[in-house]
């Protein structure tokens, strides 16, 4: 809604002045952020040297990650984000790397053997990636619950709605018109025009089942632990959860695509068990299922732009599918980039950490070798901050919204969990900034916040 909004406010006069004004902003600070990075750049002399690795709060500090990394892109980020994920990522760091994993490592040789790497899954590391998947989880699973219960309550109200108009129309206008007299002129021409350039329904149908055939033939080659009859039964569930997502993410604005992912990798990998790849099995099959259900809610966003807009939403559909095709090939060649211009990525210390991708692996191993292979206490943490999680959670929400907006995000707290709080800052410190920039000049800060 808000994009079409955007787009609408183009064709104005006054909105195409103003974003004649945006779009120089933009190229202005573009501009400095490329040169304060090639300037970092002369003062980067190896792994851990340079702007981005200085101890600005001490030594002390600096080794749990407690440092400004001089990055633009995360102060841009902050000024972004809501003030609340901002300070609930650094709430997160300061509860994990300022008080929990110095005190666990004060356990080494009892809960943990003394003499393993602490990035392995046997040490600390353990602690770090299975804590914050327990928080990702349990923040995952109530607001699901919650998406889940608003779209069947929507949906009964809706339906209930439906029939009851119905009834009214046959009794007392037969020939009324199909669009509600509540709707204004602008409402009814846009769903006018709207509906007059549908997708046929037999076209999805055949649509949706090609794209299973291919994919049930193909990705077995691919990966081979992957059998056949585990992407066939995806696709046949995937349907009702993508409807699911799409719905609820119309009422909440929040997609749940990661959580049926996370669905995939606990029932696909335990079906097929570690010893035929269960690991490997349950990663593809979350892609599988995340594909399909974020595309759901994703493409439905954009008819609702479309419908705002008065675009065609045969073009809006067309244009997604060139989107995806291209898609198709410039990710490859983005991630062979990357893959071959650095030999650590996706490592936990290195420049591109790829936290999620150690977090969704670790699930995969919890789902397939069970919790045995947890170091001492893991699982009890576990469960407590699971726990914590939904109670903040219902917490946030039983509370009047002038109160509850201040009540931290779990989700958000369990990233530098993993990652460290090094990033918070930078995030927080874009959050000063644009706090700064409010109090002094609120409508310069409201119109090019987010272009800075």
């Amino acid at each position: 809604t808000a994009t079409a909004h955007l787009i609408n406010s183009f064709h104005t006069p006054q909105g195409a002045k103003l974003a004649k004004k945006q779009v120089r902003m933009l190229g202005k600070f573009f501009s400095l952020s490329f040169l304060w990075s090639f300037f970092q750049w002369f003062f980067t002399g190896g792994d851990n040297c340079g702007f981005s690795n200085f101890p600005t709060f001490g030594l002390k500090a600096y080794q749990y990650k407690f440092y400004f990394d001089f990055s633009a892109t995360y102060v841009g980020v902050g000024m972004i984000c809501p003030y609340i994920i901002n300070i609930s990522v650094l709430l997160g760091g300061i509860l994990s790397w300022g008080i929990m994993w110095p005190l666990i490592e004060t356990k080494k040789g009892d809960w943990f053997p003394a003499d393993v790497e602490s990035s392995t899954m046997h040490g600390l590391q353990a602690y770090k990636v299975f804590i914050a998947v327990a928080i990702i989880l349990g923040d995952g699973l109530y607001n699901f619950c919650k998406v889940l219960s608003r779209t069947l309550s929507g949906l009964f109200v809706q339906l209930r709605g439906t029939s009851s108009r119905a009834s009214f129309t046959v009794e007392e206008d037969p020939t009324a018109s199909p669009y509600s007299p509540k709707q204004s002129y602008d409402d009814q021409r846009r769903t006018r025009f709207f509906l007059k350039d549908q997708i046929p329904t037999w076209f999805a149908m055949r649509g949706y089942i090609i794209i299973a055939a291919t994919s049930t033939a193909i990705l077995p080659h691919m990966f081979h632990q992957l059998r056949w009859y585990y992407i066939l039964v995806i696709y046949i569930c995937a349907p009702v959860l993508a409807f699911c997502n799409a719905y609820g993410a119309g009422l909440t604005d929040w997609s749940l695509a990661s959580t049926y992912g996370k669905l995939a990798i606990f029932t696909i990998g335990a079906w097929a068990g570690s010893e035929h790849g269960g690991m490997l099995a349950g990663l593809a099959a979350c892609g599988v299922m995340m594909n399909i259900v974020s595309t759901a809610s994703d493409l439905t966003q954009d008819f609702k732009t479309g419908y705002l807009t008065l675009s065609s939403p045969r073009s809006m559909f067309i244009s997604q599918v060139i989107g995806t095709a291209m898609g198709c090939v410039v990710s490859p060649c983005a991630f062979w980039l990357f893959y071959n211009a650095f030999d650590d990525l996706g490592l936990p210390n290195s420049e591109y950490p790829a936290p999620f991708a150690t977090v969704y692996r670790s699930m995969a191993k919890l789902g397939v070798e069970g919790v045995a292979s947890l170091p001492r206490e893991c699982l009890v943490l576990c469960y407590a901050f699971f726990g914590v999680a939904i109670l903040v959670n219902i917490v946030k929400d039983s509370l009047p919204s002038r109160w509850g907006r201040f009540v931290p995000l779990p989700m958000a707290m369990a990233i530098p969990f993993f990652l460290g709080p090094y990033f918070a800052i930078d995030m927080c410190v874009g959050s000063l900034v644009l706090f700064v920039w409010e109090r002094v000049d609120a409508a310069k800060a409201g119109a090019f916040g987010t272009a800075v």
